[in-house]
């Protein structure tokens, strides 16, 4: 036994070396390079070294700063939740397809996935433009006189945010309800459990991984988004992915740039550990509740 011990240690880490080199390269070293920027004084233009909090402070005490990032965390709540109404039914319902069915509804639901954002953000704006198809349609249906602006406010950048986020969320749901056996909610109707006892106390807990899952990835997708809200939103509707985009390519200003990064990776970072956090709780709790 005492000889298997460093074997078995060695094999672990093998096994977590690709995954430590993947997360050091792509994530610790552009975080950290990143996190230095942010504390360089000045802007790009001007040069400078040494340290500063000045970009901080002055994001945190600037209310401009504090309610786009207010607003961009809600937004973000937002389309989660939206996602999460309209993507576990459909999760659920191909989960429970047979093979064959379940492989095309899943090439429908990957296929948006395949084409170029900036392609679906300018099919967005000519759909809801002022001669697009839901201001003729509804000019036909007698609901409206006269076209509508139906760009460049947050509900048309909600809108299209869903629409993009929203295979994350069915695949997320999907890759657990195929796991779950449909054995449990027959046993559960045998015992005289109506859909709805069956909906809460069998088929969430078991599929509460993959509902929060991919609740955290829409989340932070949708408060890192840039190019929808700049596009569809327009100057009216400020997220804090676009206003990072401004500073660094429009501005040059590299270290306030990288102060609204940085806060912008803690948010998200700290929504997604509340996040798995409340997964580990919420699961093992249903767990055992299921099991007695």
């Amino acid at each position: 036994m005492t000889k298997a011990q460093p074997s078995s240690r060695v094999l672990t880490v093998g096994l977590l070396a690709p995954i430590a080199v993947v997360l050091i390269g792509f994530l610790v070293i552009p975080v950290s390079s990143l996190l230095r920027s942010s504390f360089l004084p000045g802007s790009y233009l001007m040069g400078g070294s040494g340290f500063s909090l000045t970009h901080y402070v002055k994001f945190f005490s600037d209310p401009f700063y504090r309610s786009v990032l207010l607003e961009t965390v809600v937004d973000g709540l937002i389309v989660s939740l939206i996602c999460l109404v309209l993507g576990f039914p459909t999760g659920y319902s191909i989960a429970r397809l047979p093979p064959l069915a379940r492989r095309w509804r899943m090439i429908v639901v990957i296929m948006p996935l395949t084409l170029s954002l900036v392609v679906i953000v300018f099919g967005w704006m000519i759909i809801l433009g002022r001669n697009g198809f839901v201001n003729s349609l509804l000019i036909n249906l007698g609901i409206l006189s006269s076209p509508q602006q139906l760009l460049f406010n947050r509900t048309a950048v909600i809108l299209v945010l869903v629409q993009q986020f929203l295979p994350f969320m069915i695949l997320s749901v999907m890759s657990v309800m195929t796991q779950i056996d449909p054995v449990l909610e027959q046993a559960a109707a045998n015992l005289r459990a109506n859909r709805l006892v069956t909906f809460k106390r069998v088929i969430i807990p078991l599929a509460l991984p993959g509902i929060l899952a991919g609740f955290s990835l829409v989340f932070v997708l949708t408060i890192s988004a840039f190019i929808t809200p700049r596009l569809i939103g327009g100057n009216r509707v400020a997220m804090l992915g676009s206003l990072i985009y401004e500073r660094i390519m429009t501005e040059l200003n590299w270290p306030s740039g990288a102060a609204m990064a940085f806060i912008l990776f803690v948010s998200g970072l700290g929504f997604t550990a509340a996040i798995n956090t409340l997964a580990v709780s919420r699961f093992m709790g249903g767990r055992r509740h299921y099991a007695h």
